[in-house]
C-alpha cells in the first residue's frame, strides 16, 4: 500500500508541475499576442492624421484626466487639441487635498489603493513621471513607499469601553455564512432594488460581527446600501477577507492622493499641451436629432470671479463640435455638493446642487440609455457622510493616538469606534500627509457614517457639530483623561469637516439598467466616465472604477484595439478561496 501510494502522490506531484509549465507557457503565449497587438495599434496611431479633431472632456476629475492622458499616450492624439471644463478652481475632482499651515489642511475623503486589484490604475501612472523623482514613474514611488511601509492594523475596531477587540475571529454565525455563501452564488441581476438589510433579513446577527464592523467601515457600506454593490465587493476584494482586521492590503502613498497622483498627472498633460478651464461649467449638452447619440454643442458656463458693480460675474457660451470631435462627460460626483466647516464653525445647513448631477439629469431625460441619475441622488439621508482633517502643531496628539493603538503614523490603517454613535472611524498617516505641511505639523484623518445620530458624549447630531466638539467626541472615545484631551486641543491649529450629501450614491439600490454604459448603444461622439456608469465585476467607490471607464471610453471611442487590463478573477482561485473560507469559520 505504501508503494502504491508513494506512486500515486510522485505522480500527482509531477501532474502538478506540468500544469504548473502549461499555465507559465500559455501566459508567455498570451504576452507575446498582447505585445504584437500593442505594436500593430502603435503603428496605426502613429500614422493617424487627426487634423483639427478636438476632444472636450466635462469635469476635471481622474477620470476626465485619465481619458486625456490615454488619448495622448496610446492614441497619439495632440494634447493641444483636448480641453478639461472643471467647474471649480482645482482639478482632481473627489481626489482633492490641500491647505496651509495657518488655516490647516483637509481631504474631503480618503482614498484606498490596492496593489492587486488596480489593474489599469498601475498600468497608466506606471507612465505618469514622478514630480519628485522624474526617473521614476507614480507607481514605482507609490509601491516603493507601500513596501517600506506596511500597513497592519493592531487597533482595528474598539468597543465603548476604550477596550481593543481581538478580531481574529470574524464572529458568524451557521446562518450567517450560509446568508454570505449564498449571496455570492446568487446572480447579480436576481439583485434589483435589494439592499443589505433586505438580504440578510433572517439573519439579523450578521449585522453584529466583527466581519460586517470591518467591512462596513473599510468600504463605507451601510446597512441600506445595495445588495448588489456588496456582492460585488466580496467578490472583487475576496482576497482581503483573509486580512480584513490587518488591512495589510491596503496601499500607501507618499502623501495624499492628490499630492501623489492627481498633481503628478497634471503636469503631464500640461506638457503635452492639454487645456484646462476651471472654474467653467458645463451647463448642458445638445444632442443632434434622429437615430443615434451624436452631441453636437457644449453650454458653457465660465465664472470670472467677483467683479465690479455692472459687470458681469458669469459668462454664457457655446461650444460647437464638428464631425470627428468626441465628447467624455463625467456622469456624477460623489463629492457634489459637499460643504466645509471648521474648528469653531459647523457645516453650513443649506444644501447646495449636485452639479455634475444635474447636467447628467438633462440628458438622461432626453436619451434614456443615458442611465437613471434619480436611482442615486435623490435621497441625501441615505447617502450622506462626513469626514474631518484634523491639523496639529507637533506629534503630541499622534502620539497619544500611538500610545493608544500600538500602530506608528502609516502603519495603523483604520481603527473604528464600533460602539459609537456616529461609527467613528480614523486613519493617521505617515508624515507629512501633505506636499505643503510644515516639518512642525501633523495630521490624521477620521469619518463618521451616522451623521443624524445624537454624539454620545456631545449631544448633538454629528452634522450640526464644529470641527472643535467631533474632535472631543473622538479623544473621548479612546478614553483618556480630561485634562490630557484638554492639553491635546491646545496644540490643534485646525479640524476641517466636510459635509458630502452625495458620497454613498454610487452603494445606493438600483436596477442593473440604471446605470449607463459607458459608450451608449448608438453613441457616435459620446461617452460618460464616473463612479455611475456599468462596469460589470468592477468595485466602485475606487480609483480603478474612474480610470477603466476612461480608458473604456477612450478605447471604444477612438477604435483602439488593444486589450484593456481584465478585472483579475481572484474570486476563482484556490487559494483565495481556501482561505477566505478559512477565515469565515473562524
Amino acid at each position: 500500500m505504501k508503494g502504491k501510494a508513494g506512486k500515486f502522490l510522485t505522480a500527482a506531484a509531477v501532474a502538478a508541475a506540468a500544469g504548473v509549465v502549461l499555465k507559465r507557457m500559455r501566459d508567455q503565449q498570451k504576452e507575446q499576442e498582447a505585445s504584437r497587438i500593442r505594436s500593430i495599434e502603435e503603428a496605426v496611431m502613429n500614422n493617424r492624421d487627426y487634423g483639427d479633431r478636438q476632444a472636450y472632456l466635462i469635469g476635471g476629475g481622474l477620470a476626465s484626466m485619465a481619458a486625456a492622458a490615454y488619448l495622448i499616450r496610446d492614441c497619439k492624439f495632440p494634447g493641444s487639441h483636448i480641453t478639461i471644463y472643471e467647474s471649480s478652481d482645482v482639478l482632481g475632482g473627489s481626489n482633492d487635498g490641500g491647505g496651509d499651515s495657518g488655516k490647516g489642511f483637509v481631504c474631503r475623503g480618503n482614498h484606498m489603493l490596492n496593489e492587486e486589484t488596480c489593474e489599469n490604475f498601475w498600468e497608466l501612472f506606471s507612465s505618469i513621471p514622478s514630480l519628485t523623482s522624474p526617473n521614476r514613474s507614480v507607481a514605482e514611488e507609490i509601491l516603493n513607499f507601500d513596501h517600506a511601509h506596511p500597513t497592519h492594523a493592531r487597533a482595528r475596531l474598539v468597543n465603548r469601553d476604550g477596550k481593543i477587540l481581538d478580531v481574529s475571529s470574524m464572529g458568524f454565525h451557521s446562518q450567517d455564512r450560509l446568508a454570505l455563501l449564498k449571496l455570492l452564488l446568487t446572480d447579480e441581476k436576481r439583485l434589483d432594488n435589494l439592499t443589505i438589510q433586505d438580504w440578510f433579513k433572517d439573519t439579523p446577527h450578521f449585522f453584529t460581527t466583527n466581519f460586517w464592523y470591518m467591512w462596513q467601515t473599510t468600504f463605507a457600506f451601510q446597512k441600506w446600501s445595495s445588495a448588489a454593490e456588496f456582492r460585488r465587493s466580496l467578490n472583487r476584494m475576496m482576497f482581503e477577507f483573509g486580512r480584513i482586521e490587518t488591512l495589510e492590503g491596503v496601499t500607501s502613498t507618499p502623501l495624499n492622493l492628490y499630492d501623489s497622483a492627481i498633481r503628478p498627472l497634471e503636469e503631464y498633460l500640461r506638457q503635452a499641451g492639454v487645456h484646462f478651464e476651471k472654474n467653467c461649467r458645463v451647463t448642458d449638452l445638445d444632442f443632434a436629432p434622429g437615430p443615434g447619440l451624436t452631441v453636437k454643442a457644449l453650454y458653457l458656463k465660465r465664472d470670472n470671479g467677483e467683479q465690479a458693480e455692472g459687470e458681469a460675474r458669469y459668462i454664457h457660451d457655446i461650444r460647437q463640435m464638428k464631425d470627428g470631435d468626441i465628447c467624455i462627460m463625467t456622469a456624477g460626483s460623489m463629492t457634489d455638493g459637499a460643504l466645509l466647516g471648521d474648528l469653531y464653525t459647523a457645516v453650513p445647513g443649506k444644501e447646495e446642487p449636485f452639479i455634475s448631477a444635474q447636467l447628467w439629469s438633462k440628458a438622461a431625460a432626453r436619451h434614456l440609455e443615458l442611465g437613471n441619475p434619480e436611482r442615486f441622488f435623490s435621497k441625501c439621508h441615505e447617502t450622506a457622510w462626513m469626514s474631518f482633517t484634523v491639523t496639529c502643531r507637533g506629534d503630541q496628539m499622534l502620539k497619544a493616538i500611538e500610545n493608544f493603538t500600538g500602530n506608528i503614523p502609516g502603519s495603523g490603517g483604520l481603527m473604528t469606534f464600533k460602539d459609537s454613535a456616529w461609527l467613528l472611524s480614523s486613519t493617521v498617516p505617515a508624515q507629512p500627509y501633505f506636499a505643503a505641511q510644515p516639518k512642525d505639523e501633523t495630521c490624521f484623518w477620521g469619518y463618521g457614517l451616522y451623521i443624524q445620530a445624537e454624539g454620545d458624549y456631545v449631544k448633538k447630531p454629528m452634522r450640526d457639530c464644529t470641527g472643535q466638539e467631533i474632535l472631543m467626541e473622538y479623544l473621548r472615545h479612546l478614553h483618556i483623561s480630561e485634562e490630557e484631551i484638554a492639553q491635546l486641543m491646545e496644540t490643534v491649529v485646525n479640524v476641517i469637516t466636510c459635509y458630502m450629501p452625495a458620497v454613498n450614491a454610487p452603494f445606493e439600490p438600483h436596477r442593473c439598467t440604471d446605470r449607463p454604459q459607458v459608450v451608449p448603444a448608438g453613441s457616435k461622439n459620446f461617452a460618460m466616465a464616473s463612479q455611475f456608469v456599468e462596469l460589470p465585476k468592477e468595485l466602485v467607490f475606487t480609483e480603478e472604477y474612474s480610470v477603466r471607464a476612461a480608458r473604456t471610453a477612450v478605447y471604444t471611442l477612438m477604435g483602439v484595439n488593444t486589450p484593456i487590463c481584465p478585472v483579475t478573477p481572484y474570486n476563482r482561485r484556490l487559494k483565495v478561496i481556501f482561505r477566505a473560507l478559512k477565515k469565515a469559520m473562524t
